[in-house]
């Protein structure tokens, strides 16, 4: 048996609702309209909005023009309504990247090197320079002993090339997601070209257009008796082109950190209490580092940011994704952060599947022991992390994770044969290093198996930290597999990002699986018995035992791994009660 008081709490409680601001309807306005509704009446606290909140043109809002309101799905008086429900709202700041639209970078490709922007992103060439050698692109490789160190999100070097007023190509750093637009040329694009008349002009056109419109290579065209200006036609076609992509920012620079005080203080304004810090890990950068939480840069930085979001009063939640072993979130937890539990997802399902609390049991006990104050979810917006529980060599020594290889292994397999798609890490060369994550709804991941929703869902609701819910795990959401089909390079994630219409919020709130997900989570959201003490009682590992204390309230849930029949007994003004819920 395991006891503690609950020290992983702070001024932050209840339950948070997770969704973008047009997952439900058309606009905020529409999940307001739903929150107002008497089902969902106490059931959240807090609102964590994803960043098409903001104005934003890639990996859906995570690669931000701006933290202005995005006034096509925001508006002031949503604002107003939540603040009215008592609930508080989380926001993204993507502390690594800014888009291509972003007005610093547009500021950038229209003055060049006279840009005030100029060291507000990462030149490549020049941050490498004497650490590689110049390939025949003009980019410069870095060496094997820096290149073979960098953590990598996608295949090839992180750069996106783009054109300056001057006509030269600039290798920029991005991280994350790029795109090339190649768009259509006419007439007028070509009359600066000596030489040509318009009936040339005209055939090129027709040529380069078909061959951008079949996605062909328009670089190895014949232009016949043209193809003497092949070099000044293709130069054109280049500098029409337009891109969108997460560019990487230079922390070096003075004006970034202007920017994160600005933003910051808007965030406030707009009522934000919680900030996660996405991808902040990367922001630091070293040449012979990994470039992935370079130490002791990152801490420098987080400090920087920390006294920032002090000013502003708000609190910061780190997002970082790794691996259990190598301790980074016990590093993060210490420095007083709350931290994501992106353990939690793949525990459960592993505990349901194999019918053993064990592992879940044993990291819920870590939590307690030290005081780890976290913010914890099934479904997100992302995928269902897998690496993270993961062991990890360090100086020499393998560190044990969460679960061992062949138990991950056994999750990744079942998920898949139920539909899910794996998100990869790849090394400089293109070469997949590791799986990363699956993407599925949380209620195809289990199977599609209501019972284990709910339990899975009461499991959440008991651990320590602040509970957070996918708005589709809510209404038993399946693998969207036409969006995932269509969505292109990040189209894997879009199988758990299905929109819900008022029609299929109706239709939900006359489920069970539906009804009883809310029961539970306004129970976790209103009972004070969720302030005291945590206890763990361990009969058996196919059994869950957990109860909350606090003076004469008291909630206590008793779940069955192998029946997946469950049960919550609790106290209300002191009147004790219950909950059954049995296949």
């Amino acid at each position: 048996m395991l006891e503690s008081k609950n020290s992983n709490r702070d001024d932050y409680n209840g339950v948070m609702l997770n969704a973008y601001p047009d997952s439900i309807g058309e606009k905020l306005g529409d999940t307001i309209n739903m929150l107002k509704t008497t089902e969902f009446k106490d059931v959240f606290s807090l609102f964590y909005v994803l960043p098409t909140f903001f104005n934003s043109d890639l990996d859906r809002g995570f690669s931000v023009i701006d933290y202005d309101l995005n006034k096509e799905l925001v508006s002031d008086s949503d604002l107003e309504d939540l603040e009215k429900l008592n609930i508080q709202l989380k926001f993204d700041i993507v502390l690594n990247h800014l888009s291509v639209a972003s007005p610093q970078f547009k500021d950038l490709l229209e003055k060049g090197e006279k840009s005030k922007f100029k060291d507000f992103f990462i030149n490549w060439n020049t941050f490498w320079e004497g650490n590689g050698t110049m390939n025949k692109d003009g980019i410069i490789v870095p060496k094997e002993e820096f290149l073979s160190k960098l953590f990598m999100r996608k295949p090839g070097l992180p750069i996106l090339k783009v054109i300056f007023p001057d006509g030269s190509e600039k290798p920029y750093w991005n991280t994350f997601y790029q795109e090339i637009k190649y768009n259509e040329i006419n007439e007028k694009d070509l009359e600066n070209i000596q030489g040509l008349s318009y009936e040339q002009a005209k055939s090129i056109c027709d040529k380069v257009n078909n061959a951008i419109k079949q996605n062909q290579d328009f670089k190895t065209l014949n232009f016949e008796e043209s193809d003497k200006f092949k070099n000044e036609i293709i130069s054109v076609v280049e500098k029409n082109r337009s891109y969108l992509g997460q560019m990487d920012v230079n922390a070096k620079s003075p004006l970034v950190w202007d920017f994160y005080e600005e933003t910051l203080s808007k965030l406030k304004d707009f009522g934000c209490k919680i900030l996660r810090l996405d991808a902040f890990a990367y922001l630091h950068k070293e040449i012979g580092q990994s470039n992935f939480f370079n130490k002791p840069g990152t801490w420098n930085y987080l400090e920087r940011i920390k006294q920032i979001a002090n000013k502003n009063e708000l609190m910061l939640l780190p997002e970082i994704h790794a691996e259990y072993g190598l301790g980074l979130h016990d590093e993060v937890a210490k420095e007083g952060y709350y931290i994501y539990d992106f353990f939690l997802p793949g525990l459960i399902i592993h505990t349901l599947e194999s019918n053993t609390s064990k592992a879940l049991l044993t990291w819920a006990k870590e939590i307690i022991n030290k005081g780890y104050k976290t913010v914890n979810m099934l479904g997100c917006h992302d995928g269902i992390p897998v690496l993270d529980l993961k062991g990890k060599e360090v100086n020499g020594r393998y560190n044990k994770g969460l679960l061992e290889d062949d138990e991950i292994a056994s999750i990744m397999s079942k998920i898949l044969e139920r539909g899910g798609r794996v998100k990869n890490l790849y090394d400089a060369s293109g070469n997949k290093i590791s799986y990363y994550q699956i993407n599925a709804t949380y209620f195809s991941a289990l199977g599609e198996n209501e019972q284990k929703l709910l339990l899975a869902r009461a499991i959440q609701m008991f651990m320590p930290g602040i509970p957070q819910v996918w708005y589709l795990d809510i209404f038993a959401g399946k693998n969207d597999y036409e969006a995932a089909d269509k969505g292109g390079s990040a189209g894997h994630k879009e199988i758990n990002r299905t929109t819900l219409s008022k029609a299929d919020i109706e239709r939900g709130l006359k489920k069970d699986v539906v009804l009883n997900q809310l029961k539970i989570m306004r129970l976790r959201n209103t009972s004070k018995a969720f302030l005291g003490e945590i206890e763990i009682t361990e009969n058996s590992d196919n059994e869950i035992d957990i109860t909350w204390t606090n003076q004469s309230e008291f909630a206590q849930l008793k779940g069955n791994l192998e029946t997946f029949n469950f049960s919550i007994h609790y106290s209300e003004n002191g009147i004790k009660k219950a909950m059954n819920f049995k296949n």
